[in-house]
């Protein structure tokens, strides 16, 4: 039986997990999901591991969202749950100890899209398409799309986007400020790398509270955000990582840090 999710290791420390339904655009079938959710579940888990790279197989799609084909023959309430199983599934990605990229091979469509907002940043090849396509079935994203896209582009662009089920360029999402990045086809999952490289030089721990303070206090007000960011940075102080950062510093050496 073909694995949905193919998974691979780069320089010991980052784990790179692939889509694999290339003939179904890479869409989100509960056997994918199912897939997904236990890698993240090992990767999270494993220590050596210090950031993760998700994307799609083939050059066409990233990911086209839920499995249209599966839900067609499912009831109101199995729908309501499968569209639920994406959102926890893009909750399990979001909330990972390391930094996770998205790098965007192809089309992401609705779930698709969710998946990638879940993640830390995103890497776009230049003839990627996006959109939060829903409400041309006549529903709405229900994945995280309705509240992740409008803290991360603003409420107005957001509501441009779901409104209008609008499908944006990779160059336009760069203008908007839902990619961080974009690059050639070609060098998309180099350039993934190459980011991942420069995150896992630093140290775990510090990388891990700063997704904290900045994921928790984006949800918060400026005062509570400021003492989630001290509580992060305390945690921080009292590890092994940050003495060898200053004595490698002092020595003029690369640090060698362990997470600890």
């Amino acid at each position: 039986m073909t694995s949905l999710i193919d998974f691979d290791i780069k320089d010991d420390s980052i784990a790179v997990l692939t889509l694999n339904r290339p003939e179904a655009m890479n869409a989100l079938s509960k056997g994918l999901l199912d897939e997904l959710n236990e890698y993240v579940r090992k990767i999270n888990a494993d220590n050596s591991l210090r950031c993760t790279i998700i994307t799609g197989s083939g050059e066409k799609a990233f990911c086209a969202g839920a499995d249209l084909k599966e839900r067609k023959g499912m009831t109101e309430e199995q729908v309501i749950e499968a569209v639920h199983y994406i959102g926890s599934s893009a909750r399990n990605i979001e909330n990972m100890k390391m930094p996770v990229i998205a790098a965007i091979n192809g089309a992401a469509f609705g779930g698709g899209l969710e998946l990638a907002l879940a993640c830390d940043m995103r890497i776009a090849a230049d003839h990627a398409k996006l959109g939060l396509t829903e409400t041309s079935l006549a529903i709405i994203p229900g994945a995280g799309g309705t509240q992740r896209l409008p803290r991360l582009i603003g409420p107005g662009q957001a509501k441009r986007l779901i409104f209008t089920a609008k499908r944006i360029t990779a160059e336009e999402a760069l203008n908007l400020g839902m990619a961080e990045q974009v690059t050639s086809s070609d060098n998309l999952l180099q350039k993934a790398i190459e980011t991942a490289q420069a995150i896992i030089k630093n140290g775990p721990v510090a990388l891990r509270q700063a997704k904290t303070a900045i994921n928790q206090g984006l949800q918060t007000d400026m005062t509570t955000g400021l003492s989630i960011e001290h509580l992060c940075y305390k945690e921080t102080v009292s590890t092994d990582d940050r003495l060898e950062g200053l004595h490698a510093f002092k020595e003029k050496r690369n640090p060698v840090y362990k997470g600890k």
